[in-house]
């Protein structure tokens, strides 16, 4: 036994559980009347947040609803959807955000999966939640949230408003931080493209952390101004109403994606972050100049999944907006690594810089690990940006696991790290570059084609504005790439054009053979949803497509 380990152990004094419920009572206790949530003619302070959360909790409290308990949401971003992040867990209780874009019988799953005891529904979503509980086992509390903004179609199918619920609440209501803080705090459902979609669950520990670690890779000053033009429902804002609360900043809801709405906040709220799918990157880049006028103060974006193009990146500056790319997964609270950019990057060219930019990066600060290994010998893959491993992660921002599914979370888990399924390289400076889903690599006569690969070449020609490549069922060669193309508005191209521009570019194995315009099927987030094109490419006649003859 140590000499440190006699008499010195923890206590009330020296250990409290990490929350991120903690940020709201500081942010509503540090700064009161500092604006928290602006949303149409709302603005309202920290100090009403604080209140507002704490009598949702205790209006579910006194309907049962405590420790371990689900509690689901099918919200834009909206306040109620910020207020669920806090008063949800102060009663012990676990938020499933829903996606909005889901069908009933996908909603259905999720509420039965869960085991919802009450789920809070905009109105816009009524008829996906009313069809959803007739195909249920579970009949939760039902709570309608009407959001004075929206004035389109649906109906009250709940037993009670939300603003009389929370009326209901003790304003003072004495919430606890869990006795643990590997208690549940939330439960998100992945895409689920084949199959029932997996719930991944959080804990108030890597919340905390990643929320944390969210201010630390932007070096987000205190009062940020945030506009929510990412899903709320998707890995929960990816921790970002929880990093807000940290800097007791002002969260800019944004009910829908519109491009010359979100200019018109960035100039009159004077927004200083927003996160967003590479789509709505595009959306901006691409809109109206007369939109895009008038932006005179620096903006910080950060954008996921794909990664930025040359032509987005310079769209991006010439706005005055600054380009983060980060990478993460569901089962990593949403972003857990960063290409953490270097400040001699601001003097190569931008095709260099692009190329830099493009890679997946390093750990985020809080995150024990992030590598490639060998996913057979789980040994490290040299650092010479060839070698293909797989990505792995290892820390405090993993998932508990997945819900009622032992067998898929000791398979995540397998080697003591969380298996992402995403094909990368290492590269000299210890960068790590995704080649791939392990789903989307291209085998085409025995030879690995990355469908990243192609898509960077497409989306640097000058009229793509949306690229994607899958691998297409071909006699010979067993698989050949299959591009789809969306093209900017106005701009014209043909398949002959895309091909002409890809041999340019590319060895003549990797060239895609087909090439297919129109628009692409995305996921809510922004994703494409390869597996719905992978059908396409085997189902397109003749006439749709160019084949590459070279």
């Amino acid at each position: 036994m140590s000499i440190y380990d006699n008499g010195l152990d923890k206590n009330s004094a020296n250990h409290v559980t990490m929350t991120p419920i903690d940020f709201l009572d500081r942010a509503a206790s540090v700064y009161p009347e500092y604006t928290a949530i602006v949303h149409g003619s709302l603005r309202q302070n920290w100090r009403d947040t604080y209140t507002r959360c704490r009598r949702l909790a205790s209006a579910l409290a006194q309907h049962a609803i405590g420790r371990g308990d689900t509690v689901a949401a099918m919200l834009p971003n909206i306040p109620a959807m910020i207020e669920a992040h806090f008063g949800v867990p102060m009663v012990g209780a676990v938020l499933n955000t829903l996606n909005t874009r889901l069908d009933a019988d996908n909603i259905a799953f999720m509420l039965d999966h869960g085991e919802a005891k009450v789920v809070l529904v905009d109105r816009e979503f009524s008829g996906t939640i009313k069809a959803a509980l007739a195909k249920t086992r579970v009949q939760p509390l039902v709570i309608d949230v009407h959001d004075v903004t929206y004035d389109g179609p649906g109906e009250r199918i709940g037993s009670i408003e939300y603003e009389g619920f929370v009326a209901q609440g003790d304003p003072n209501y004495a919430w606890q931080p869990p006795k643990d803080e590997w208690d549940a705090i939330c439960l998100n459902y992945t895409s689920g493209t084949t199959g029932n979609p997996k719930g991944v669950v959080y804990h108030h520990r890597g919340a905390y952390l990643n929320a944390i670690s969210n201010i630390l890779e932007w070096d987000m000053p205190r009062h940020a101004v945030y506009l929510w033009a990412l899903p709320l429902f998707h890995c929960n804002g990816w921790c970002y109403p929880w990093t807000i609360a940290a800097r007791a900043g002002v969260n800019i809801c944004l009910r829908r994606v519109d491009a010359k709405m979100i200019f018109d906040l960035i100039r009159r709220e004077k927004v200083t972050h927003y996160c967003g799918a590479p789509i709505v990157q595009n959306m901006l880049v691409n809109a109206p100049d007369e939109w895009k006028a008038g932006i005179e103060h620096k903006v910080h974006a950060m954008t996921g999944g794909s990664a930025p193009p040359e032509s987005m990146i310079e769209g991006m500056e010439r706005i005055g907006i600054e380009l983060t790319h980060i990478y993460g997964l569901t089962e990593v609270y949403g972003p857990s690594s960063i290409c953490a950019t270097h400040e001699s990057w601001k003097n190569v060219a931008l095709s260099e810089r692009a190329r830099l930019m493009a890679r997946q990066g390093v750990r985020y600060t809080l995150q024990a690990g992030f590598t490639v290994l060998d996913p057979t010998t789980m040994e490290p893959v040299p650092h010479d940006g060839e070698t293909i491993g797989e990505i792995f992660f290892r820390g405090n921002l993993c998932m508990k696991g997945y819900l009622k599914n032992e067998k898929a979370t000791q398979e995540a888990f397998a080697g003591g790290w969380f298996h992402s399924g995403d094909l990368a390289v290492i590269e000299p400076d210890g960068y790590v570059k995704i080649k791939d889903r392990s789903k989307d690599i291209i085998i085409s006569g025995g030879e690995n084609i990355s469908s990243i690969e192609l898509e960077e070449v497409l989306y640097r020609h000058p009229a793509v504005l949306v690229a994607a490549v899958v691998a297409k069922h071909d006699e010979k060669w067993g698989e050949t790439p299959c591009a789809f193309v969306e093209l900017k508005p106005g701009a014209t191209a043909t398949a002959e054009e895309i091909l002409a521009y890809c041999r340019e570019h590319l060895a003549g194995f990797k060239r895609p053979k087909h090439v297919v315009f129109g628009e692409l099927p995305k996921t809510s987030t922004g994703k494409i949803q390869k597996f719905e094109l992978r059908k396409r490419a085997e189902a397109i006649a003749p006439p749709q497509v160019a084949k590459d003859q070279s």
